[in-house]
C-alpha cells in the first residue's frame, strides 16, 4: 500500500491516466441489458484508485472540463441558437420545478430526522453535487446571530460532512437515472431518439454513426452515346458545358480510343461522352438531350476534385447562378459546374435563375486546373480542411475564462459564473459563428470530439480520486443514515421533474426531456454520460438552458436552508 502510496505521490498521473484505462474496461461490462457506461467506470475506479491518496492540481480538473465543455457547445452552437425561442421557456420552468422539488426533499429530510442547518445544507451540496452551496451556505452560517464561534465552527464541519458523505451517490445517481433507469422504463433508445432529434432539427439531415455511411449519392458519372438525334451532335464542347450548371462533360471516347477533351472539341455522332454531375440533373438530359446510355469504358479514369469557395466577389453579387458558371467556364479548359450551395449553414436547391448572395458557400467540381482558374474570380476557398484553427479556439477558450470571472450577487448572495458555464457559452458563440462564417473557427468533427472526450475522461477522473478518500472516510465515521438520505434527494427531484416536464410542460422528447433533466439537476457528470450515449450533440439545447438557471436557484438554496432552519427552531 505504502510503495503505491509513495509512485502516485512522485506521479499522480500514472492514477490518472491508470484510472481512465480501468475505467474505460469497467464501463463497457453489460449485465442483461443494463452496460454501465464509461463515465459511471471511470467515476468509480477513481474512487477506488483514491484510496491510495492521490493528489492532482485543483486547475488540472477545471482546464480539462473547459474543454470538455467549450467542444460540447462549438458542436451544438448552430442547433442551440437555431432553437431559442419563447418556447424554450418550458425548459426554463423544468429547471425552476427541479430546483423547488430539490429544496423541500432537503428540508423535508431535515425536519423529519432533525438535522441541523450545516449537515442539511451539507446533504443539499452533496446530494445535488452543487459545491457552490457549500459556500453560500457556510456565508450564511457566518453570519448568523446569537452564536457563538464554537457553534459556528461545528456547523461547518457538519456542512463538510455532510457533503462528503452524499457526493459520490450525488455524482452517480443522475447517470443511473437519466441514461438507464428511465430510459428503460420509457422504452426509449437514447442513440435512437438523437440520431431522430437531430436529423429533424437540422433539415433532415442525416446523422451518421462510426462505419456508417449514404449509400445514396448525388454525383454521378455515366456515358452516353450521342446518336443522330441528339442535340449534342455537331455543337462545341464550350457550347454544351456553357448550358449546364450541375453537369459537366469532362471526357470523349472516339473510334473506342478516350482522349481528354478540351472546350474546342465538337462532338459527333457515334461518340461516347462521359459526363459527370448530379443524378437529378444527368437523368433529365439522358434520351432526347444526349443520348442512349452505355457502359462506361474500363480502365477509365476522370480525376476530379470539389472545393468549397465562399462568395466575396463584389462583380458577383446579385448574378444568377447561370450567369456565375457561364462567366467562370470560359476560363477552363474542360468546365467546372456545381454540386451543392449553402446559404447561412442551409443547403439551397441549385437553379439556374437562383441570385448570388455574399458569404455564400459554392461548390465546385472538376478538374483539379480548371477549379484553379475560376477560383480568385469567385471567392476564397474553405475547402475541406483538417487543420485546426487555433487562434480561434485559444481566443475561444480565454473568452469563457474571462466570462467564468463574471459575478454578481441576487439577494445579497454572491454568484459566479465559472469556468464550465463560461466555456459552454463561448463555445456555443464560436460553433454558431462558424456556421455562419464558414471560412473562420475551423475545427473539424474529429477534433472536437477529441478534445470534447478527453476532457470528459480526465474531468471525471479527477472527481473520483478526489471525492473518493473523504466519503469513504465520512461514511465509516457517521454510519449509511446520511447517505441513504443523500440518495433520496439525489433520486426524489429528479422523478418530480421529470414527470412534471413530460406530462405538464409537454417536453415529450426524449433528448430533450433527458437533457432537460441533468442541466436542471446541474449534473456534469449525467450530461457527460448523456452526450456519450447519445453520439451527438442533441441535448445541448435543452441542458444548456436549463443548467444556467439552475446554477443560479442551486446556489441559492444554501442560505434558503440555513435561514429556513434556523427561524424553524434549527441549532
Amino acid at each position: 500500500m505504502n510503495i503505491i502510496h509513495q509512485l502516485f505521490e512522485i506521479s499522480p498521473f500514472i492514477a490518472l491516466f491508470m484510472t481512465l484505462s480501468l475505467g474505460y474496461i469497467i464501463g463497457k461490462i453489460t449485465i442483461g441489458r443494463f452496460t454501465l457506461g464509461s463515465v459511471a467506470g471511470t467515476l468509480l475506479m477513481g474512487v477506488i484508485i483514491g484510496q491510495f491518496g492521490v493528489s492532482t492540481d485543483p486547475e488540472v480538473k477545471s482546464i480539462f472540463f473547459a474543454l470538455f465543455i467549450y467542444a460540447v457547445g462549438y458542436q451544438g452552437g448552430a442547433l442551440f441558437f437555431k432553437e431559442l425561442n419563447f418556447k424554450s421557456l418550458k425548459f426554463v420552468l423544468s429547471a425552476i420545478v427541479m430546483t423547488t422539488s430539490s429544496l423541500l426533499c432537503v428540508l423535508a429530510a431535515a425536519w423529519i430526522f432533525d438535522l441541523d442547518q450545516g449537515t442539511a445544507a451539507g446533504l443539499a451540496a452533496g446530494g445535488l453535487t452543487q459545491s457552490t452551496i457549500i459556500g453560500s451556505a457556510g456565508d450564511a452560517i457566518n453570519n448568523l446571530g446569537g452564536l457563538t464561534d464554537s457553534a459556528k465552527q461545528l456547523l461547518q464541519n457538519n456542512l463538510a460532512v455532510g457533503y462528503a458523505v452524499t457526493y459520490i451517490f450525488g455524482l452517480l445517481g443522475p447517470i443511473i437515472m437519466i441514461t438507464w433507469i428511465i430510459p428503460a422504463f420509457m422504452k426509449w433508445d437514447i442513440r435512437k431518439e438523437a440520431i431522430l432529434h437531430f436529423e429533424k432539427k437540422s433539415d433532415n439531415t442525416s446523422a451518421l454513426t462510426s462505419g456508417e455511411f449514404n449509400s445514396v449519392t448525388a454525383l454521378v458519372t455515366r456515358a452516353f452515346k450521342v446518336d443522330t438525334n441528339s442535340t449534342l451532335n455537331g455543337m462545341i464542347l464550350s457550347e454544351v458545358n456553357i448550358t449546364f450548371i450541375d453537369a459537366c462533360i469532362e471526357l470523349v471516347e472516339r473510334d473506342g480510343h478516350p482522349f481528354m477533351s478540351d472546350q474546342s472539341t465538337m462532338i459527333q455522332e457515334h461518340d461516347v461522352v462521359i459526363i459527370t454531375g448530379r443524378s437529378d440533373v444527368i437523368y433529365q438530359l439522358q434520351d432526347n438531350v444526349i443520348g442512349l446510355e452505355v457502359a462506361i469504358p474500363e480502365g477509365l479514369n476522370v480525376i476530379e476534385e470539389s472545393r468549397q469557395l465562399l462568395v466575396n466577389n463584389k462583380k458577383l453579387i446579385g448574378k444568377t447562378l447561370q450567369e456565375l458558371t457561364e462567366l467562370a467556364n470560359k476560363m477552363t479548359d474542360r468546365g467546372i459546374y456545381v454540386t451543392h450551395y449553402m446559404r447561412e449553414g442551409c443547403a439551397i436547391e441549385i437553379t439556374p435563375e437562383l441570385n448570388v448572395e455574399k458569404n455564400d458557400i459554392i461548390e465546385i467540381t472538376g478538374s483539379t486546373h480548371d477549379i484553379s482558374q475560376v477560383e480568385n474570380n469567385i471567392g476564397k476557398p474553405i475547402g475541406y480542411s483538417y487543420a485546426v484553427d487555433f487562434a480561434i479556439f485559444g481566443l475561444g477558450i480565454v473568452l469563457g475564462l474571462f466570462i467564468g470571472l463574471i459575478g454578481f450577487k441576487v439577494a445579497g448572495v454572491p454568484v459566479h459564473i465559472g469556468s464550465g458555464a463560461g466555456c459552454l457559452t463561448s463555445g456555443l458563440i464560436i460553433g454558431w459563428l462558424r456556421h455562419r462564417k464558414p471560412s473562420i473557427a475551423t475545427l473539424p468533427i474529429a477534433a472536437s470530439s477529441f478534445i470534447r472526450d478527453l476532457g470528459l475522461a480526465v474531468f471525471i477522473a479527477i472527481i473520483g480520486l478526489e471525492a473518493g478518500p473523504h466519503a469513504v472516510h465520512a461514511i465509516k465515521e457517521h454510519g449509511t443514515s446520511l447517505l441513504f438520505l443523500g440518495a433520496a434527494v439525489t433520486l426524489i427531484p429528479q422523478v418530480i421533474a421529470f414527470l412534471f416536464s413530460y406530462y405538464v410542460l409537454k417536453i415529450k422528447n426524449p433528448i430533450e426531456a433527458l437533457g432537460s433533466l441533468a442541466g436542471g439537476r446541474n449534473a456534469k457528470p449525467a450530461f457527460a454520460a448523456l452526450i456519450e450515449k447519445s453520439g451527438n450533440a442533441a441535448p445541448v439545447f435543452s441542458f444548456t438552458v436549463t443548467y444556467a438557471v439552475s446554477s443560479i436557484l442551486l446556489t441559492l438554496c444554501g442560505p434558503i436552508i440555513v435561514v429556513i432552519m434556523t427561524l424553524h427552531g434549527g441549532m
